[in-house]
């Protein structure tokens, strides 16, 4: 079962007030990506994105306290996607495979979500600009500095477990946090930016965590195999 597309498509429809308020929103939210990946971060301003949706510099502050905030905000959307889809995962699952499977089993309906916000390919393209500029990647770390406190909170909870006096919960989100980061970068410096080209990365990336931390990497020739999907 889908759990997250369950979530999402049982909540209640919002009145007319709030629905044009999410458009405006969203339309702030794909003006400021379009001139993003079109003219760069820096050569994009509050004033170029409130002009190209014809609202204010006002209006546009309403919604988004600064320009790294939209240019962030549908990674922000896929990262909560993510911690609730480990929230929901089995309470017998390790908590490694938990957080993998939450990542791996989820992605269509974070994709989903996605791109009913923008287009896929805008939003992949995105991170290539944020993994290119200093100021956005600063950001970007530090919002999944968040999400890993987030995650350590969430695992210690179904374990059992004190986050503040227990390391393992930080220690397991860290290394995870780590593979994704990899896999990210990876992608990124790659030819395909398309979602599953991501995908098969992560579930590589992610396979091999096990045998990267617990193996002799001279004598074992798995790790130098490609990984079959």
């Amino acid at each position: 079962m889908d759990t997250v597309g369950t979530v999402v498509g049982a909540l209640p429809r919002p009145g007319l007030r709030e629905r044009k308020k999410q458009q405006t929103r969203d339309a702030l939210v794909r003006a400021a990506l379009d001139l993003i990946v079109t003219r760069g971060y820096d050569g994009t301003t509050v004033d170029d994105i409130a002009a190209a949706v014809d609202v204010s510099q006002r209006t546009f502050f309403r919604y988004f306290a600064s320009k790294e905030e939209v240019a962030l905000f549908v990674p922000g959307l896929a990262e909560q996607r993510i911690a609730e889809a480990v929230r929901a995962r089995p309470r017998d699952e390790a908590p490694l495979e938990a957080l993998r499977r939450a990542v791996l089993d989820s992605w269509d309906a974070i994709g989903e979500a996605v791109g009913r916000l923008v287009p896929m390919e805008l939003h992949m393209r995105v991170y290539r600009v944020i993994e290119s500029t200093p100021a956005l990647l600063a950001a970007h770390l530090r919002r999944s500095a968040e999400l890993e406190e987030e995650l350590a909170g969430i695992i210690a909870e179904r374990e059992g477990l004190d986050v503040d006096s227990d390391p393992r919960p930080r220690i397991l989100v860290a290394a995870f946090a780590g593979v994704i980061r990899v896999a990210e970068r990876l992608w990124s410096a790659g030819d395909d930016l398309g979602t599953e080209a991501l995908r098969d990365l992560m579930r590589t990336c992610l396979d091999h965590v096990g045998p990267a931390l617990a193996t002799n990497w001279r004598t074992d020739a798995s790790l130098n195999r490609p990984h079959e999907t």
